[in-house]
């Protein structure tokens, strides 16, 4: 694959994606039960928004360096600007954290992370961005086959599902592993995130999650009409085993995006399967 997070890190999916990363894990890690976190596809880990990949795109100009010029954006991203400044050592900085640093700053001591990640360079990033983090784990192994095989060994399992689909098969890995993930722990909770190009592709998707679970929620975040499956039109978090106390800062997040990063008929959809 030729994939690289780096020329999109700190754009508007990172944002959705991110903010509600953060809601999910503060809504569990208020609970008493310890958590096993997998990551299917860790990336880097964190990256530098100057470096030439970043800069070629420009995709964290209308993304991060937005939300962080934005002086009443709403409570609901308090906790990813925060982290943002926190890697940046409190001033203005190009770092922006991955969901691993994001999750393994989240975690207790009580609880495990694993994240995994295949591609040489990036599981190297990875490595030594968790290596302060005696519960965090970085593995070079396939994300999908872990998660269903390391579910429900200890605590409750949260599985973050963030692949590139860049592989033909990855629509039916994620509906694959979520049906794996649950037959392990049946509270688990699941939060896969996909790109959104045309509707028929996305519909296909929570067609194939019904056949799982009948406890899907989908947050799209559409910033244009999705009538060229050419472009990356939005973005979208299905999750399952939402924590309620998370689903207020899903759709405060994805409305303000739609809201405030859209082109003319953008919109947010929350809904359930």
């Amino acid at each position: 694959m030729n994939y690289r997070h780096a020329f999109h890190a700190g754009n508007f999916a990172d944002l959705q994606k991110h903010a509600i990363l953060l809601a999910l894990l503060e809504a569990l890690t208020a609970e008493e039960t310890p958590l096993s976190v997998i990551d299917t596809h860790g990336g880097a880990g964190a990256y530098d928004l100057g470096d030439d990949m970043a800069q070629r795109s420009g995709e964290a100009a209308a993304g991060i360096w937005r939300l962080m010029a934005t002086p009443d954006a709403p409570p609901v991203f308090a906790p990813l600007v925060a982290a943002v400044k926190a890697l940046n050592g409190g001033k203005d900085g190009t770092l922006y954290p991955g969901s691993p640093l994001l999750i393994a700053k989240a975690l207790r001591k009580t609880d495990r992370y694993t994240a995994c990640e295949l591609r040489d360079d990036d599981f190297d990033s990875l490595r030594r961005t968790l290596a302060p983090y005696a519960f965090a784990q970085a593995v070079k192994a396939d994300g999908y086959a872990t998660a269903a095989a390391r579910a429900g060994k200890g605590g409750r399992t949260f599985v973050l599902i963030d692949p590139p689909f860049e592989r033909p098969d990855d629509y039916a890995q994620t509906v694959a592993t979520t049906k794996a993930v649950l037959a392990k722990d049946k509270d688990a909770v699941i939060a896969a995130w996909m790109p959104l190009k045309d509707l028929e592709t996305f519909d296909a998707l929570m067609r194939a999650m019904e056949t799982v679970t009948n406890d899907a929620l989908a947050a799209e975040l559409r910033l244009r009409p999705l009538t060229d499956p050419m472009k990356m039109n939005g973005c979208a978090m299905v999750m399952v085993g939402t924590p309620k106390p998370a689903e207020g800062a899903i759709v405060g997040v994805t409305t303000w995006l739609a809201d405030n990063l859209g082109e003319a008929g953008a919109k947010a959809r929350i809904w359930r399967a």
